[in-house]
Order: C-alpha cells, then structure tokens, then sequence
C-alpha cells in the first residue's frame, strides 16, 4: 500500500496539519493501491505565508536567472519521464501511448516558458514612459484528474517565468503523479517557497487559496461549475483570474471530405484522453444526405478502437477515473437512449471483459442539438452525430451551445475550412487534425472560461503593466 503523508511548504517536503486520509484507486480495476494525506486551511495559510515571502526577491530576477531555472525544472522532469508515465497509467488509466505524452508534456512546459520568455520584452517603451511588466503576485494554481502533472507544470512554468511565486492545490485523486512531479522540482534545486504544494480537497484547500487577500490571481482548470463559483469568491478581493473550464466541442465535417479519412480523425478527437477532455470533439456534425455513409464508417472505424487494459500498447481508450466518473458516465448513455436517439455502437455498461471503471466507447446518431446529450458535457467516451443540411446550418449548430474551448472543420479544401473555422465561436479551431502547438493560446470562449494559456499569451496572463512616465528613452 502506497502512503503519500508529506506537503510541500517553503522548499521543504512536511508533514501536513490535515490529518484526513483519501484512497488512492487503480480504475482499470476499482481497487485501493495507496493513501495520501490530506492538508487543511491550517496548510495553506502556511503555503502562502511561504510564498509571499519569496515573491519579492524573485519578482526582482532577471530573465536570464528565470530561463535557468525553467531550464533545470525541465531537465529534472525529463529524468522522470518513464516513472511519471507509469503513474498515469495506474492511477488515472490514460492509455499507454497518451500517457506517454502526457509525461512529455509536463517535462516539455518548462522549455515552452523559457521560450515565451525569451521572445518577451519585460520592459517596453511607449510614448514618454517606460511600460514594465510587473509580476502579479503569489498566484494560486488548481489542477484537475485528467491531466494532473501536465497541468502542475504549465501553470507553474508560465508563473514562474513572469516572476510570480506559487501555491498549488493539485487533484488529491492525482496524489501519485504530484508526488513525483514534487521529487523532481525539489531536486532541481529551487529556491524555498517559490513554490508551495497542499494536498486536499477543493473546499477546504483550494477556497482557502481563492479566499486570500495575499492571493493575488488564481489559474484553474476544471469544471464550469467551480469556475463560476471561484470566480464569485475571487471578487471579493478583486483576484484576477484565468479559468479554462468545460466543453462541448463540435466536428464539422464538410460535405467534400473523404469519409474514409475524415471519421477516424473525427473518432480521434472525441475519445481523445478517453473522452475524459474538455476538448474533446463530441457532436460530429455531418451532412444529412451523407449520415448513412457517417454511420457506415464509424462501425468500420470501430474496429481499431479498443477498450481496454491501459499498458497494452493496442488500447485506445482506457477506464474512467472513478467509479463516480463511471456512474455519470453510465447516466448519459442512458439518457440518450430515453431520448430517441439511436445507437450506432457501444451502449451502458462494461465492456466485454472487462470491469473496475471502464465503460463501452459510444456514438449516438439521428441526435439533435436541444437533447441533454448533446448540450451538455459528458467528460467521457460518448459522441453524437448531428446532421446539417448546409454549411451555414452546420455552423449555426457548432455554435448553439454555451461553450466555446475548441471545434474541428475537416475538409478536402483547406481553404474552405479556413473560411468555416473563422465563424466558429471557439478558442481553438482545428483543421484536419492539426497537431498541438504549445506557442499558441489556449482558452475558451463563454463558459469555457476566461484568459488564455501557452506561449505569450500565457505569459502575459501572470503580469501587470506598470507605466512610469517622464523617463529618458534608452
């Protein structure tokens, strides 16, 4: 039995006043592989204590100072890569080759800082004054389940970058993958309390943060609900905030595509992460005199999805991450089938051999865009395929819903999915599968959320610009 018993406070690993213990599950088969100890309000005010502290004399380093730090974050989780990737796999269940990259892409964050970083001018000159870009303050940082250690480091390497200190409050259902994302920091030898860690549960830890007068900006990824409601409770002292919340992201695909090429991208993007993404690509819209041809491709397609052990490199879609994940899940597909839509695969329950968490990879057809399965956000494998008549409708129907993270257009016309993309109301939009660009922003519109993440947008979302007029010009 694994036992996580230490927080991370003022450069030291500590243990917390918290004394409630969390289990930790193996979701490929629902059972308990480990603890951790939870922190409390106790911890955290000791967390920010640390990281007030720090701030002043970290705010005033130079950029070549923070671009060696970031540096060496990034060489130490390098060195972990293997051993964080296999604790994605057992404690969130992320297939093998997404967990691969998941591990890649927390060591990556800390390069992709330092390169924002260095294209950045941290002091510009406009006018009659000097216009300095001032790090914000201690920044409190909550991360969710689906991608714990990645979203840890981002954050962390964009707050660094600007010169702010952090306190954190990661998933505790993540205890494992924080716990090897903090050896690694702590090894790189980071200065005491320019970054804190807590343990614990959102409404003890994470309001405690988002409560703070020495608080001075909060970056959370996770649900719209609790977006709104840290959004409420970070008014109170004016917090500024970055929230990358839910979705409901539609594909469009054109009437030109190749349904051959075009499905299984379309597959890809909606059981990305195992449909446990808030940017995954679950309403396939398709033209309505194609649909039988949509439905045909998809059960060809399905052939190479596979539900299964997360270590076996032929899985696509692992388990989901709790039994309560499972459970909602189960819910959807139930009110999919109570709503009239028809089931082109998959369905409620296990998979055939399968237990512990996981659930049958689905697709609805003949859905329309006012069902509940189609507004709102299932976080995991289930997509519906929509109809459109023409391109106009198909982009009245990509934007009919109250999200706008990321969308998808696939084409055989690159131009003419360029002209489709610039009408989507979304803060990504994806042609033909482009790959991730760690330089570009990302962020939602309308309820996916506030402000942007990754690269000079990233960047500037950790600074104030201070002008002081009246200075000479270098």
């Amino acid at each position: 039995m694994q036992e996580i018993t230490q927080i991370y406070i003022d450069g030291r690993f500590v243990e917390p006043h918290g004394t409630e213990l969390f289990d930790l599950h193996n979701p490929t088969t629902g059972e308990v592989f480990g603890r951790v100890r939870l922190g409390d309000a106790h911890d955290t005010k000791a967390a920010i204590a640390a990281a007030k502290r720090a701030f002043p004399a970290w705010s005033r380093s130079t950029k070549a100072e923070r671009i060696a730090l970031l540096r060496r974050l990034h060489e130490a989780m390098e060195a972990r890569k293997q051993v964080l990737r296999d604790a994605i796999i057992l404690e969130y269940g992320a297939p093998a080759s997404r967990a691969t990259w998941m591990a890649a892409h927390a060591s990556n964050s800390f390069m992709d800082a330092a390169r924002a970083l260095e294209s950045f001018d941290l002091t510009q000159r406009i006018g009659n004054a000097d216009v300095i870009m001032e790090a914000i303050g201690v920044v409190g940082l909550i991360t969710p389940w689906n991608s714990n250690a990645g979203f840890i480091c981002n954050k962390l390497a964009y707050a660094l970058a600007a010169g702010c200190t952090a306190v954190i409050k990661p998933s505790e259902m993540s205890a494992t993958q924080t716990q090897i994302v903090l050896e690694a920091l702590h090894d790189a030898g980071v200065q005491p309390g320019l970054f804190n860690l807590v343990n614990g549960r959102g409404d003890v830890v994470g309001a405690e943060i988002t409560a703070s007068p020495d608080v001075s900006k909060i970056s959370f990824t996770g649900s719209t609900a609790v977006g709104k409601s840290i959004l409420r409770a970070a008014a109170d002292t004016l917090k500024r905030v970055t929230l990358e919340l839910g979705g409901k992201s539609p594909t469009i695909i054109l009437d030109d595509a190749d349904f051959a090429t075009a499905i299984p991208l379309a597959l890809e993007a909606g059981f990305a992460n195992s449909g446990q993404a808030c940017v995954a690509g679950t309403r396939i819209l398709v033209p309505g005199s194609r649909l039988a041809d949509a439905i045909a491709a998809i059960q060809v397609s399905f052939g190479k999805i596979k539900a299964g052990n997360p270590s076996d490199a032929t899985t696509t879609i692992g388990p989901m991450v709790s039994q309560t994940q499972y459970e909602r899940v189960q819910g959807y597909i139930r009110l999919g089938i109570e709503s009239g839509a028809t089931l082109v695969a998959g369905g409620q329950g296990h998979p055939e051999g399968l237990g512990g968490y996981f659930v049958k990879p689905t697709v609805f057809a003949h859905v329309t865009n006012d069902m509940t399965i189609a507004r709102e956000e299932v976080f995991g494998p289930v997509l519906c395929l929509l109809t459109y008549e023409d391109e106009a409708e198909a982009i009245a129907i990509a934007n009919d819903t109250p999200y706008g993270l990321q969308a998808y257009v696939i084409s055989s016309n690159p131009d003419r999915a360029k002209v489709v993309a610039n009408q989507i109301v979304a803060g990504r939009v994806v042609i033909n599968g482009a790959p991730h660009d760690p330089s570009v922003p990302f962020g939602g519109f309308k309820q996916s959320g506030i402000g942007r993440e990754y690269g000079v947008f990233g960047l500037q979302a950790y600074v104030e610009p201070k002008a002081v007029l009246g200075t000479a010009a270098a």
